[in-house]
């Protein structure tokens, strides 16, 4: 279908911006919080920010509770931005509806970013996050039931994560949720071809910048643990909702990996939503389709957590 008319209005306001790919990290990351589609803040019944311990030092994390006085399940959310921009801020509007929506806590991961951290620095932190959390429920207004999720490079690492806890004993995941993920070291598919000039935002030589600064190796890039898709085995794997978008150089990756967990057994609920660009999720206050996938994501959520998936 065409593009929404919210989503050309939200394009049109991006005209004459620099691409991020010919810019510095730090400029590209100041950019991107000025390109920040802001609603009114969502009220929570609790924010709180910390540090937790990490492989290479204390991680930040913001834990965002819907019902403070009780202990509820818990999604460990990773930010995209490809990991080199993107931080607790530029996540907030998403993780305050999704704690509100689930009615769960949210414990938002800032990882280490590239170039400074290059992979797999920023799966480290998100996989020992993980751990943390749900060691630790206590501390993060949790009961010890946890899923993970992320979008775009967060949707990589929550990807990432599951098999990390598969592979490593634990902890135990009850659903990964994956919103036009980063799955696989490759621009040849026909969603780079059809949407990664640039007119929808994300472009193929923005992914390729940013895949250079977290992976320059490229044999490393094509690792499972940057690259899910290539996994050789993806059984046992937690339920997955992947969610993708019509007019996204990545859509057909987050479809072909939601495709593969099918495939090795198991429980997978793939939406693509049309007309809508990669980042509509974090538009939600001004795109309809980004507040009804958050609602989606809602209705996941609690069926994991109560046990009703798989």
């Amino acid at each position: 279908m065409p593009l929404t008319a919210e989503t050309q209005a939200v394009l049109k306001m991006r005209e004459g911006l620099p691409p991020s790919h010919t810019l510095a990290p730090e400029e590209a990351r100041r950019q991107s919080d000025a390109m920040r589609v802001r609603g009114e803040e969502e009220p929570v019944a609790r924010v709180e920010n910390r540090t937790i311990p990490g492989p290479a030092g204390e991680i930040p994390v913001r834990i965002y509770s819907a019902q403070p006085e009780a202990a509820l399940p818990t999604l460990i959310y990773f930010h995209g931005g490809g990991w080199v921009v993107g931080d607790l801020d530029s996540h907030d509007n998403v993780c305050r509806a999704l704690a509100n929506r689930s009615v769960c806590s949210v414990v938002s991961v800032h990882y280490r970013r590239a170039p400074e951290a290059e992979y797999p620095a920023a799966a480290d932190d998100c996989y020992a996050a993980a751990a943390w959390v749900a060691e630790h429920a206590d501390e993060a207004g949790g009961d010890g039931r946890i899923a993970v999720g992320g979008d775009s490079a967060g949707g990589n690492l929550a990807a990432v994560v599951s098999q990390m806890a598969r592979e490593r004993g634990g902890p135990e995941i009850a659903a990964q949720i994956l919103i036009y993920p980063v799955t696989d070291f490759n621009f040849e598919t026909e969603s780079y071809r059809v949407n990664g000039d640039g007119s929808y935002g994300l472009s193929e030589a923005g992914m390729r910048w940013y895949w250079q600064l977290y992976a320059p190796d490229e044999a490393r890039a094509a690792e499972p643990y940057a690259s899910p898709l290539r996994a050789e085995d993806l059984a046992g794997l937690p339920p997955a909702l992947v969610q993708t978008a019509e007019y996204d150089a990545l859509r057909d990756e987050g479809e072909a990996y939601a495709a593969a967990l099918e495939s090795a057994g198991n429980t997978v609920c793939m939406t693509r939503y049309d007309g809508v660009i990669h980042g509509f999720v974090s538009m939600f206050a001004a795109v309809p389709e980004g507040s009804a996938a958050l609602d989606e994501i809602a209705e996941c959520l609690r069926a994991a957590f109560a046990g009703e998936c798989g």
